[in-house]
């Protein structure tokens, strides 16, 4: 909840800078390994995404609509989203493919 007399500027990238700053750190405390990307989904039939363009998270695609309890795929494409990511590292794409 943001109160009415809290005056932020660009407050959704504000938060999303935040969360880039913070979850990392957390993540990494808690299970020892530094996350080298954040991921979001967002429904687009509802939201167009334009605080995580806007705090430069990239969209790399979009899911299949499938939930994660359908495992008969029988609401495959009924709610498709868009998948966005954050890069935590420069070279987030060679820590990913590393063994």
């Amino acid at each position: 909840m943001i109160l009415p007399w809290v005056q932020v500027k660009n407050l959704a990238s504000s938060v999303l800078a935040l969360a880039g700053r913070v979850v990392p750190r957390d993540w990494e405390t808690q299970y020892g390994i530094p996350p080298v990307l954040l991921e979001t989904l967002v429904d687009t039939a509802r939201y167009r995404g334009t605080c995580y363009q806007a705090a430069n998270w990239l969209q790399v695609g979009t899911t299949t609509g499938r939930g994660r309890q359908d495992r008969d795929h029988a609401r495959q494409g009924a709610a498709p989203k868009a998948i966005y990511v954050l890069p935590l590292l420069p070279g987030f794409r060679e820590a990913l493919l590393a063994e």
